[in-house]
């Protein structure tokens, strides 16, 4: 048996909440650097067309990543982070850590299973919620991500996170704070969607046919097959999300018109510019969050027991 043992009492929702933002804190911590590499990726051909030219070229994730050092300095992938906590801690808390009792809300009484459409339903509805509470930190964890900083003297819009809260609130009103909510809501929708139904699913099989034990590699399998059905059904939406986003006011009327831009200036292949990226980035957040979480869940509960034991 690997990792600690599945409790006896089923974990409570605030377990769930707590543990997932928790978990996803840390995935978020191991794989910035790859999340940071696949936005610079998927505004690299918006910048040499919309933007003025750029000097500065990406090539693959290693290159991005390297350059990114060698131009910026050795803390620039990490440009963004505090925000993408702030992310975690609302974003993830919701979308994962309540999935389980919004399928339960959706699932008939006396039904022994969940459908497929009651967990997509769930998925849904979860990923939808997260993304009205937290856009306002994805908003500025793009913006930071995005920005290219060449040299200490450079000039930088924001010096802070809080203060990036503030200057888009000021500049661009409150609704910039909530600027790509559409097709973030879409977005994290589907890779909602595809990252907990797919981990239920697999998790689930693994076990009623009882290939594995519900411990890591159980859990590990499961997130790596969660992880690549994201990306795959995901990234086109994500590209779009993150160009609109990134963009200045005026410079796209809608996500729609971003998205037609894209296409008739590069082509279909513009909806998987940083695909590997994101595959590396949400193939090993999802193994390391859906571990931590399971882990976590299962601390957690111990914890509580051992505080509601007599003895």
């Amino acid at each position: 048996m690997v990792g600690l043992k599945p409790s006896e009492v089923p974990p409570t929702t605030a377990v769930k909440f707590l543990g997932a933002g928790t978990a996803a804190c840390f995935a978020d911590l191991l794989t910035f650097p790859l999340d940071t590499a696949k936005v610079r990726l998927q505004i690299q051909g918006e910048s040499q067309t919309a933007q003025a030219p750029r000097s500065v070229q990406y090539r693959g994730v290693l290159g991005t990543i390297l350059t990114m050092v060698r131009t910026e300095g050795p803390c620039s992938p990490y440009n963004g982070l505090v925000a993408g906590l702030h992310r975690q801690m609302s974003f993830a808390s919701i979308r994962i850590g309540l999935y389980d009792s919004v399928k339960q809300f959706y699932t008939p009484k006396g039904a022994d299973h969940s459908s497929i459409a009651t967990r997509i339903l769930a998925g849904c509805t979860t990923g939808a919620m997260a993304v009205t509470c937290a856009q306002p930190t994805d908003v500025v964890k793009v913006r930071f991500q995005a920005s290219v900083q060449l040299g200490p003297r450079s000039e930088r819009k924001y010096s802070g996170t809080m203060d990036a809260y503030r200057t888009i609130a000021r500049e661009e009103g409150i609704r910039g704070l909530w600027k790509g909510t559409l097709p973030n809501i879409t977005r994290n929708a589907i890779v909602n969607c595809a990252e907990m139904v797919t981990y239920d699913i697999v998790k689930e099989q693994l076990l009623d046919y009882h290939l594995l034990t519900d411990n890591f590699p159980c859990h590990f399998v499961s997130a790596f097959g969660a992880g690549f059905c994201a990306t795959v059904v995901a990234s086109p939406v994500d590209v779009v999300k993150t160009r609109y986003m990134n963009s200045p006011p005026g410079q796209y009327h809608s996500p729609l018109d971003c998205m037609i831009r894209m296409v008739a200036q590069e082509g279909l292949t513009a909806f998987y510019k940083g695909f590997t990226p994101s595959f590396l980035r949400l193939g090993g957040w999802n193994v390391m969050m859906f571990v931590t979480y399971e882990q976590m869940k299962r601390a957690l509960m111990n914890v509580q027991m051992l505080r509601e034991s007599p003895f």
